[in-house]
């Protein structure tokens, strides 16, 4: 490194400047991983220069070993860690170390709480990666070059964590880049040659690439260890999917799964495999036991590492591993796909197609053990990944039984938001006669369990689930029968019980609907092209009506979703289903003021829309309805008619 020819200095996006404050005080307590994060990046940056050199050989200049080095100098009290691999530009170093460009990161800042445990844990999910160095370090030197750029192109890079860095144009012989870290007058114990082996032994063994470190001896005269010209390899630099599952601790998989999946807790569980047969691949797949904050982002995707015969190719290889199972992370290495293998290749290969297919059913595998024997822990899953999970019913069709018996459910029989219920504890459970899984959606949990639909279940003792999670609608719609049994919706079509009534109900409700007929037409009449149809009910024994939708059209709360969401809906209009036996429609059925009667007959209507969470469209109509009614009956000291006055 030679003269500097032109230099700036550049603020921070102040999201980078929160984030330093935020974790070198959240994080000082778990300090040493700031060594893990630095020799990951570097690793990171071989992996890319080998799979950039697959297409242009020049990249590798005149050094083909890449190599990750670690050193630290007592007297000047600096620790570097560095790599030749494939560097960074002037305008890749403030895009990388400048701003933080990655998804979710509003959200990211929307969940810290002040606390410093809580926080700590969030930080560690976002990922912090180079910005860790100022745990550790009072001011962060950068000097790199991208790999293909002649020696004139290196830059170097320098803060002291506040609000700014410097930005300099430099000579740098070798491609890469080499971070020097000047640590703070409290961290002495990292200028030991000894500790720094400890630290990369404890959490990055795994890494494929060569971390070397001089050597050292003791000198009596000195009486301390001194630092030899002869290099030591570090780690054992292979492959860890690549060896035998016996050989491999539980702390290996789990700090090789902090790696690739670029977090600081470790996973809930993992599966690992190798494949062989028409096709040979190993895999190595993690479940996390947090979700990302750019789990909804679909289009974004930094799951799977796809290596080939142990070369890295990419970070998100979407193509091995569905939209719906998008939270698992790891790494697919395959022996028969092409080393130039490109996304477009993969789109189209047989290969993929297999590999894909053997790797989610062993997901798939992993998280039916873990529902059947740790229950704890597939909670856990579920809390964080089920409504994703639940996007498998409708797309992935060959593993849909296998997706169903994963899916939870809140339930009428527990009365708790926890979606705790599978659809085989509900089925073990049916009613003697009962032939359906019944179940209601609605837009929370709050409307759902209130939801007048519930009313006959409740009193029959009859199981509802009830699904409030928007994607539910979506799930049900591709979901029509489990275990030979068929999922019905009670606020859609005509409730038929089956055996879970008797002759003598089925009688009375008959009778009932001749009785009311002139009633039923009479609101028909008077509500007009609101309402498909009006009927007497049998859901019903507290609430005065509901609103049901025809057995083929979407639900209304599915409606009201599309709307939401901006959605042109098809005009679709419900039945209103009116209970003979409350109070307010006996009172109807007597009553002779036409006026009176027609604006009970909409009060009626409007309360069964707003029970199922709805939204009025001519809210100030029943507010004006309702106060008139209301002055009335105080004015005239009358009081709702009920059967026996």
């Amino acid at each position: 490194m030679s003269e500097v020819r032109s230099a700036e200095t550049l603020g921070f996006q102040a999201e980078v400047k929160q984030l330093l404050h935020l974790m070198v005080h959240s994080l000082y307590g778990n300090k040493e991983i700031f060594l893990r994060e630095l020799v990951s990046n570097a690793s990171d940056a071989c992996d890319k220069l080998r799979f950039e050199a697959l297409a242009d050989t020049a990249l590798w200049e005149t050094d083909p070993d890449l190599k990750i080095r670690v050193a630290y100098d007592k007297a000047a009290r600096k620790l570097s860690v560095s790599d030749n691999g494939v560097g960074m530009s002037r305008d890749e170093v403030i895009s990388n170390i400048g701003t933080i460009a990655k998804s979710g990161t509003r959200e990211f800042f929307q969940s810290l709480t002040g606390d410093q445990a809580k926080d700590a844990h969030l930080i560690g999910q976002f990922g912090v990666g180079f910005y860790s160095s100022f745990i550790v370090a009072d001011k962060v030197t950068l000097v790199t070059r991208r790999a293909g750029m002649t020696a004139e192109h290196g830059v170097r890079w320098e803060s002291d964590g506040g609000g700014e860095y410097t930005l300099e144009t430099v000579t740098r012989e070798g491609r890469g880049t080499e971070v020097i870290l000047h640590l703070r007058e409290s961290e002495d114990e990292l200028l030991s040659g000894f500790r720094l082996r400890s630290i990369l032994r404890k959490y990055s063994d795994h890494i494929t690439i060569p971390i070397l470190m001089n050597k050292e001896e003791w000198d009596e005269d000195k009486k301390a260890e001194v630092l030899k010209d002869e290099d030591e390899q570090i780690n054992q630099a292979s492959a860890l999917w690549a060896r035998p599952k016996s050989e491999i601790t539980e702390e290996q998989y789990q700090e090789f799964y902090k790696h690739v999946g670029h977090d600081f807790e470790p996973p809930l569980a993992w599966t690992h495999a190798r494949v062989e047969g028409k096709q040979e691949y190993t895999m190595l797949l993690y479940l996390p036991a947090h979700a990302p904050f750019d789990l909804w982002d679909r289009d974004h995707r930094h799951g799977v590492k796809l290596y080939v015969q142990r070369v890295f190719i990419m970070d998100d290889a979407e193509q091995l591993m569905p939209a719906y199972l998008r939270f698992v992370r790891g790494v697919i290495d395959s022996n028969d796909l092409p080393l130039n293998v490109s996304r477009e290749i993969l789109q189209e290969s047989k290969t993929v197609e297999a590999i894909r297919a053997g790797c989610v059913k062993r997901v798939l595998s992993l998280l039916e053990d873990l529902s059947e024997k740790e229950k704890d822990k597939y909670a856990t899953v579920w809390n964080e990944f089920g409504r994703v999970l639940k996007e498998g019913v409708a797309e992935d069709f060959a593993n849909r039984e296998r997706i169903a018996k994963l899916l939870r459910f809140s339930s009428s029989r527990e009365e708790k938001e926890d979606e705790t219920v599978s659809l085989a504890d509900y089925v073990s459970r049916m009613k003697e006669g009962q032939d359906k899984v019944y179940y209601i959606t609605a837009e929370s949990f709050g409307a759902a369990r209130a939801s007048p639909h519930l009313e006959i279940f409740r009193k029959k003792g009859v199981e509802v689930l009830l699904m409030h999670d928007r994607v539910d609608e979506w799930v049900m719609a591709n979901l029509t029968e489990f275990e030979g049994k068929k999922l019905q919706s009670v606020a859609k079509g005509d409730l038929d019980l089956g055996k879970l009534e008797d002759e003598a109900e089925k009688k009375e409700q008959e009778n009932e609907a001749g009785e009311f007929k002139e009633l039923t037409d009479k609101i028909g009449k008077v509500l007009g092209e609101k309402v498909k149809d009006v009927r007497v009910t049998h859901r019903l024994t507290d609430s005065p009506a509901c609103l049901v939708a025809d057995p083929s059209a979407m639900s209304t709360n599915l409606e009201r979703l599309l709307k939401a969401a901006g959605h042109k809906v098809p005009e679709t209009k419900p039945t209103l289903e009116v209970n003979p036996h409350h109070p307010l429609v006996s009172a109807l059925k007597h009553e002779s003021d036409e006026k009176r009667f027609a604006d009970w007959s909409h009060i009626l209507l409007d309360q069964a829309v707003l029970a199922e969470g709805g939204q009025l469209d001519e809210p100030g109509a029943f507010v004006k309805r309702l106060n008139e009614l209301m002055l009335d009956m105080a004015g005239s000291g009358k009081r709702i008619w009920t059967p026996g006055s």
